[in-house]
């Protein structure tokens, strides 16, 4: 598993939490004149509840405002988080899918 830095690879600006790696090589990412469209993985033993409590509190000091459960938005754009569930995960694993496209 790579490091994938301060932010979640794709972007700029969704901070990664503490446990949290890319599970992925490459992060999808798309640029366009209606705004840039991202999807990356992280993963790591960290329980969910820990995963929505470090975002939800973390998204809104950067501007994020949360408009229903895992999505966020902020000038323009939506967050979303999903979770993955596959048979290779641990019990104690988390797999998160951020997706981050135009409003």
């Amino acid at each position: 598993m790579a490091d994938s830095g301060p932010f979640v690879p794709g972007t700029t600006d969704v901070p990664v939490m503490p446990g949290l790696a890319s599970a992925e090589s490459e992060p999808l990412v798309f640029d366009k004149p209606g705004g840039r469209i991202v999807q990356s993985v992280l993963s790591g033993e960290v329980p969910r509840q820990a995963v929505l409590a470090f975002y939800d509190q973390t998204l809104p000091q950067l501007g994020w405002r949360r408009t229903a459960d895992r999505v966020f938005v902020r000038e323009g754009e939506e967050l979303r988080l999903e979770f993955q569930q596959t048979a290779q995960r641990k019990a104690a694993g988390t797999a998160v899918r951020f997706t981050l496209t135009p409003r």
